[in-house]
């Protein structure tokens, strides 16, 4: 079987299960190293014509990550198009499974119940959360709200997204109302805007900021084991 990958996360995912499977895979699939898949893109403008040159089996993409008029031409173009939905925990394992298993023609891998069960045995979450804002960039600030992957794991850490239930799912928001919003946290991921120790926490002065690995906040796929067992800690 030939997979072509349009989401950085699912190919790591595919790739940790079934290395042969990936021939086409975008710039920014990163992980695992050493990827020799063809690159055919970004994930909002794939090279829909090289892709379709690779003559996949199955093309796998994210109704977020991908644009819509990207994968319609996919399908013009004759291809098998599996568009995932992943906005919460429990999706991401749903979706992985079906990818894999129903997709892909792969045996459950057992990273995937590895992960459920990591997850499943944190301890629950306390009944007052510490209320936190969680910026995905600066210049202009963007934060997380409602509706996204990575608000849904904070929940399950015991951190209250201030912005949970903003209108938008990613919301611009000046930094004095950021600092204004009653935070007890600040939670800096390093992607998509690199947050470090000396960009970023400078912003919040007085309040405590946690710096911490994107694609742990972010990512669904084998990095979910890791972000059970490190996320916790980086929270405190």
């Amino acid at each position: 079987m030939r997979v072509v990958s349009l989401v950085p996360s699912l190919t790591e995912a595919v790739a940790v299960t079934a290395p042969g499977l990936l021939t086409g895979v975008t710039d920014w699939c990163t992980h695992p190293a050493g990827l020799t898949a063809a690159r055919i893109g970004g994930t909002k403008n794939p090279d829909v014509a090289a892709i379709t040159a690779l003559a996949p089996d199955l093309v796998i993409a994210n109704e977020e990550e991908n644009r819509a008029p990207d994968l319609a031409a996919l399908r013009e173009a004759g291809l098998d198009v599996l568009v995932t939905e992943i906005r919460t925990l429990d999706q991401a394992f749903t979706e992985l499974d079906r990818v894999l298993t129903t997709g892909c023609g792969l045996t459950r891998p057992h990273w995937l119940d590895e992960a459920e069960e990591a997850w499943a045995d944190l301890p629950a979450p306390s009944a007052s959360p510490r209320p936190t804002v969680v910026p995905i960039w600066r210049r202009p600030w963007m934060v997380l709200g409602r509706d996204t992957f990575a608000g849904d794991l904070l929940a399950r850490l015991g951190v209250r997204n201030v912005y949970a239930d903003h209108a938008e799912r990613y919301p611009r928001i000046p930094l004095d109302e950021l600092n204004a919003s009653g935070a007890e946290l600040v939670v800096l991921p390093d992607e998509p805007y690199r947050f470090t120790a000396g960009d970023g926490p400078e912003a919040f002065p007085g309040l405590p900021a946690a710096l911490v690995d994107g694609r742990l906040l972010t990512w669904y796929g084998p990095s979910l084991l890791q972000a059970a067992r490190e996320l916790p800690s980086a929270l405190r």
